[in-house]
């Protein structure tokens, strides 16, 4: 991957970052892109959503996606102006789903939509950096940080990612409300992603 001369100081840097990554899988680099733009993307998803959990969510899917197609990534523009891309239309699809939800929901009783309001405001599918990990297929090294948890964390992430239950699923097999398995993975990512920054 050649790296354009005409980019910024700071975007040859980050394209450099980019090129470690691709060629070896680099950690580092890849936490060192994600520690430089975090909460610049999670400002521009709050805008966008107005709600923290949703905007935490996008902006770890953002990362998420972008390093997952980082192979598409080319240096003829700046890295952040690809992942921003990616954040603002990831976003958009994520809003027009919601918009047509509530919309659908509209129809339920009043008694059900009440029921499951709370469950609704926190995303089930809570892709994040583990994700890159899985996918670069370092399943084992994620395997033991999610040792590491504490249980009823390591519980859920290990059913949800290695066994690929839904939350539903994993809030029968556990006999806890739906919402609790949402908010616990939350939290478990949360947790992977400060470790892996620190790696």
């Amino acid at each position: 991957m050649e790296v354009n001369t005409n980019l910024t100081d700071k975007a040859r840097h980050d394209a450099l970052l980019v090129k470690k990554v691709l060629s070896s899988g680099d950690r580092k680099a890849y936490a060192e892109l994600m520690n430089t733009y975090f909460e610049q993307v999670y400002t521009v998803m709050l805008k966008m959503t107005g709600e923290t959990f949703d905007a935490e969510d996008l902006t770890l899917e953002a990362f998420s996606k972008a390093f997952i197609n980082l192979n598409q990534y080319t240096p003829e523009f700046a890295f952040s102006t690809w992942l921003f891309r990616i954040a603002k239309n990831n976003c958009i699809d994520h809003l027009r789903r919601k918009k047509k939800a509530d919309t659908n929901s509209g129809n339920l009783d009043t008694a059900e939509h009440d029921k499951s309001s709370v469950a609704a405001e926190i995303p089930c599918q809570l892709p994040g950096p583990e994700q890159l990990l899985i996918n670069r297929q370092e399943t084992n090294l994620l395997r033991k940080i999610v040792q590491g948890l504490k249980p009823h964390y390591k519980a859920i992430i290990e059913m949800h990612y290695f066994q690929d239950m839904s939350c539903e699923e994993i809030a029968n097999h556990l006999a806890l409300p739906e919402s609790t398995v949402k908010v616990r993975l939350f939290r478990a990512r949360e947790l992977l992603y400060n470790i892996l920054i620190k790696n």
